[in-house]
């Protein structure tokens, strides 16, 4: 899947604002005094679970963007579990559960997007016909005002499942 999402968004995101692989958000901005617990409690949380698993619904209508859609229950119920450690030091956005999604189009006109959304549902039909994959990491990064940084990325490698 990884390598699929990132070869629709290189070709569909614009390429002045793409500063980063696809991804899946779980969450938008932690405080930065954070930064050593988050270092130290993320590599935790991946040796105790096994990889999520994911599918993929179709597509997302961002608006101005498109994403993919994804089902994945054992993903929410991680980032769960990280939003219940950081209670008290999440953002009014991250308060909320998010739908999700990996990225592929932003910031273009509406047009643009219900255009590329169209041609788009061909093209995911094997990835949901294929069923279930696994997100193999979570990975850290830090905002620089433009570029961003990686901090750290932990492979899941537990046995436990969510």
């Amino acid at each position: 899947m990884q390598g699929f999402a990132e070869g629709l968004r290189r070709a569909h995101f614009p390429p002045e604002r793409n500063h980063l692989h696809a991804h899946v958000t779980l969450f938008h901005a932690f405080a930065p005094a954070l930064l050593e617990e988050l270092r130290d409690y993320l590599p935790q949380v991946a040796a105790e679970f096994a990889p999520p698993e994911g599918a993929v619904k179709g597509v997302m209508d961002l608006g101005k963007g498109t994403a993919i859609a994804l089902e994945a229950p054992q993903l929410l119920s991680l980032r769960a579990l990280i939003a219940e450690h950081f209670r008290g030091s999440l953002t009014a956005q991250d308060l909320h559960e998010p739908r999700p999604h990996i990225t592929i189009q932003n910031k273009v006109t509406k047009e643009e997007a219900r255009a590329l959304q169209a041609s788009l549902a061909p093209v995911l039909a094997p990835w949901i016909a294929r069923g279930r994959f696994t997100f193999p990491a979570l990975a850290l990064w830090r905002y620089r005002g433009g570029p961003w940084e990686r901090v750290k990325t932990c492979a899941f490698r537990g046995r436990e499942r969510l």
